[in-house]
């Protein structure tokens, strides 16, 4: 296991968070904005294809910054359809088609909480609403997206004495491209117990390969979950692309009210990173510690990951350390920990990309360091062997990391006004 030691703020709390045809389009200005549900090309998201920064010297290449698109409000992630136009969300609820240069927001989203504050946290703000988005791999067979986000419930879904909460949500749809508007548009699986706290919902979508799928649900902020088998909070979810309890999930065997079945593992506290591994198969992930104890994880069926009662950070007021200790006998050990964590968001493996060096190598944003991470990882031991900071404050908060059908790096930034940005070696 190996420790890299930064020095920032854990957990950012910061971190709150096809073409139309020509006579959809005509409609579109003709009535000059959204009717009946129909969508309209989105005046502030644009896409620019301008250079940032040339001959950025790393240690494999040197690289040319170009940011792709501008003006989106805290972007949240990226993914591509097979035509290579891509699907772009924003935290705030908004979820954008862009094709070529044209930018098309997507309308008839369910309904997405995007204002619950942190409930206790350094600074307050939200970190609630649309998360990730993800493309099925049969996409052309069956035109299903899939995306993550921070559902409201009934009151009867809040088991505490809060008079509202929420929950992390997935949920499935398909695009119609005459109106650009999502249809067939249905929710697989929303978190119940809902909490009021408004942070710590995870989340990133991993297609597993064999009909199946993971997403991740954070502790909401509340640690207890965690270590709940009743309780998804705190967990990975693997379900059927259709939303059932795959036959082989390993708590399954077990009685409804001793473990939900739909758990994959637990024991985290908010996983905002994840990645198969190209030859694998093998999904890592990378989880925010409270103050410091980043972590970087391979995921196991059924494994414990020790949060809160095993923990590599503090508490953010006091100091004091959480929990037992690193280690505890049960629960599985990180395969890497940064001591005062980059609040780690995105995460990819490079594969048969433009650059032959970084071949195999994981790829990690941060948040509160503004920082782009390149891990070269032994395919024999699954240890981190190497580490370069690719980007250092270049571009912004990286909330996501993607590497696109081009064969090139991406990276999407969390500010109030943010961008997509692709990553390029210099000829």
């Amino acid at each position: 296991m190996k420790e890299v030691i930064m020095v920032s703020l854990g957990d950012d709390p910061r971190n709150s968070g096809g073409a139309l045809s020509g006579f959809a389009l005509a409609g579109l200005v003709a009535f000059g904005g959204s009717f009946l549900g129909v969508a309209t090309a989105h005046a502030q998201v644009q896409v620019v294809e301008q250079p940032v920064e040339t001959g950025l010297s790393t240690q494999e290449a040197d690289l040319n910054i170009v940011q792709v698109v501008e003006g989106l409000e805290h972007g949240w992630a990226v993914d591509w359809l097979p035509d290579g136009s891509k699907l772009i969300s924003e935290r705030p609820g908004n979820l954008y088609l862009i094709d070529g240069k044209t930018v098309y927001e997507l309308s008839n989203l369910p309904e997405i909480e995007t204002d619950a504050s942190q409930r206790t946290a350094p600074e307050g703000g939200a970190q609630g609403g649309l998360l990730d988005v993800a493309v099925h791999p049969d996409y052309e067979d069956n035109g299903w997206i899939y995306f993550t986000y921070s559902s409201p419930g009934d009151t009867d879904t809040v088991f505490t004495d809060d008079p509202y909460g929420t929950g992390t949500a997935l949920a499935r749809a398909r695009i119609c491209t005459d109106e650009e508007r999502l249809t067939d548009r249905e929710t697989l699986y929303a978190q119940v117990p809902r909490y009021e706290s408004g942070r710590h919902y995870g989340s990133r979508i991993v297609f597993l390969g064999d009909g199946t799928l993971l997403f991740s649900i954070g502790d909401r902020g509340l640690r207890h979950p965690s270590q709940d088998l009743s309780d998804p909070g705190g967990s990975m979810i693997r379900l059927t692309d259709d939303g059932d309890v795959p036959e082989d999930n390993p708590f399954l065997e077990r009685e409804l009210g001793q473990a939900l079945p739909e758990i994959y593992s637990f024991g985290h506290r908010n996983n905002q990173g994840m990645a198969k591994h190209p030859q694998s198969g093998r999904v890592w992930t990378t989880e925010h510690g409270p103050s410091g104890g980043d972590l970087l994880h391979v995921l196991e069926a059924g494994a414990n990951y020790g949060w809160p009662q095993v923990s590599f950070g503090t508490e953010y007021s006091t100091g004091e350390k959480i929990g037992i200790g690193k280690s505890a006998p049960g629960v599985n050990e990180p395969i890497m920990y940064w001591e005062d964590s980059f609040a780690p968001s995105g995460l990819t493996f490079y594969h048969q990309g433009h650059v032959d060096q970084w071949e195999g190598d994981l790829f990690a944003g941060s948040l509160v360091r503004s920082e782009l991470w390149r891990l070269r990882v032994d395919k024999q031991t699954e240890e981190v062997i190497h580490d370069e900071i690719v980007l250092s404050g270049e571009v912004g908060r990286i909330r996501d990391v993607a590497q696109g059908p081009d064969g090139y790096l991406y990276v999407i930034t969390d500010e109030g006004d943010s961008g997509l940005y692709r990553l390029e070696p210099q000829d």
